[in-house]
């Protein structure tokens, strides 16, 4: 069950990934007190109202990738914005987190 505590948590941690950094779900789960829930920090992103201001886009699974979404737009949506950003995609489309993780 995810509470509002949960979710100002999540965007709290999420709001620090600067531009051009990405870090993982169980990365932020755990920024935000919640370790072991990275699928809590996946819900309460897609929960996002659409003009939010919250990064999310900076969240990916811990092989470096976007993970998959049930609309394929969204997907080609957040590699965009990371581009945008700076970030780079190997051939097998995900992101060398060696060079993009953010460590905070």
């Amino acid at each position: 069950m995810i509470t509002y505590s949960h979710l100002d948590r999540i965007h709290a941690a999420v709001a620090e990934i600067p531009p051009g950094r990405v870090a993982t779900y169980g990365q932020v789960a755990e920024r935000a007190g919640l370790p072991g829930r990275a699928r809590l920090v996946g819900y309460a992103l897609r929960r996002l109202p659409e003009d939010s201001a919250i990064p999310w886009h900076r969240v990916v699974s811990a092989r470096g990738e976007v993970s998959a979404r049930s609309a394929p737009a969204e997907e080609k949506e957040q590699r965009l914005l990371l581009e945008e950003e700076g970030v780079v995609f190997d051939r097998r489309g995900r992101i060398p987190l060696a060079a993009f993780r953010w460590e905070g």
